[in-house]
């Protein structure tokens, strides 16, 4: 993976983590925070979609990698409700 393609992963995860805040309606930080809610969310989608045997959707080829944009958005607002829970708690 290349430098341009790793910038490109590094853009597009950061608009998942964005978009699972703004559904979340909790914002914490600034573009890197949401860089690593969106890498979170990317794995914590991937962990739901396989136990549940779901089909990856939206899935995004950067340098090889395999970037499932939907997955990404909805672990990204569930790792972001339950950071928002546990501030507020």
């Amino acid at each position: 993976m290349g430098f341009l393609e790793f910038l490109c992963l590094l853009v597009v995860a950061a608009i998942c983590g964005r978009i699972g805040q703004s559904l979340a309606r909790y914002r914490t930080g600034g573009w890197v925070t949401a860089i690593v809610v969106g890498f979170i969310g990317a794995y914590l989608g991937i962990f739901i979609a396989r136990e549940l045997s779901l089909p990856m959707l939206l899935a995004v080829q950067i340098g090889g990698q395999s970037f499932p944009i939907i997955w990404s958005v909805i672990g990204a607002t569930l790792f972001t409700l339950v950071l928002s829970w546990l501030r507020r708690g």
